[in-house]
């Protein structure tokens, strides 16, 4: 008894093309701003409680954490992990307005988790070296004003801290630019944080993101530190200035990408200008 060869007379199967699932999406920015806030809020737990480190390992951590959260939800999302990143692209580059409330709860959960994850593994360190768990570690999980700095300038320093942020990811990722290779993106947008943290981190301590504050800051709340929504000076409400300051700001900073550098980019196919200074390759 013969066998037809139907296998190879039949026609190869396409595989089958797989988009993500909203669910995906926001598992994958769950994930992602996890990895961002394990490495942000771990870093400043060493330093404060840990007494191991110092400012520039902070800023670098952030900045790792930061890359490291593009890798892991790059691919399925590009990775906003930040509601003012989010809304300033919904604004600004069309995305979905029907995602934005999902992704930036996807995004605070992920910071809350991670941040009570930190708090328990540092639970011993920060009992040792403040017991009462003030404002002395509350810094740990959340921003605060520094010393002798006013709520307002606190408001415009996060304005303008997340102003710079959105402008330069909308420079980096935008394709009729001069983005970097795609596996490159992730180590720049690291660095715009660092850079940011080295430049604008005294006043405020450089938040420039809802999620990766508010998240943190409902974490310690729900772990002993009564006064989290407040100032310690003044005691202020304090936790509404790094989730609407960062919102405005990218807004500014997604206004001011598009009128000073979008509107008038040549096309990707376009013939080189002359006597332009060559920086692309």
């Amino acid at each position: 008894m013969s066998h037809s060869n139907s296998t190879a007379s039949a026609p190869p199967q396409r595989a089958v093309r797989r988009n993500p699932t909203l669910t995906g999406e926001l598992l994958a920015e769950f994930a992602g701003t996890a990895i961002l806030i394990l490495f942000g809020v771990g870093v400043v737990a060493q330093v404060v409680a840990g007494q191991n480190g110092g400012d520039d390992s902070i800023h670098w951590a952030w900045g790792l954490g930061v890359t490291f959260g593009i890798y892991v939800a790059g691919r399925t999302t590009g990775a906003h992990l930040n509601p003012a990143v989010t809304i300033a692209l919904a604004v600004f580059q069309g995305f979905s307005w029907r995602k934005v409330l999902p992704y930036s709860v996807a995004q605070f959960l992920g910071a809350l988790v991670a941040a009570l994850i930190v708090r328990w593994v540092y639970a011993d360190a920060i009992a040792t070296v403040d017991p009462d768990t003030t404002s002395a570690t509350q810094g740990i999980f959340s921003t605060l004003p520094g010393e002798g700095v006013s709520i307002g300038t606190a408001f415009l320093d996060q304005v303008v801290g997340t102003a710079i942020l959105v402008f330069l990811i909308f420079a980096i990722s935008q394709t009729r630019a001069m983005p970097p290779g795609a596996n490159l993106a992730p180590f720049i947008v690291g660095l715009v944080v660092v850079g940011i943290g080295m430049a604008w981190g005294s006043n405020a301590g450089y938040a420039i993101n809802p999620a990766r504050d508010f998240g943190p800051r409902v974490a310690s709340w729900l772990t002993g530190y009564s006064t989290a929504m407040r100032e310690p000076v003044g005691n202020q409400f304090y936790f509404w200035v790094p989730i609407v300051a960062p919102v405005l700001g990218g807004l500014i900073g997604g206004a001011l990408y598009k009128v000073l550098v979008e509107r008038h980019l040549p096309d990707e196919d376009a013939a080189e200008p002359e006597g332009r200074v060559r920086t692309d390759h």
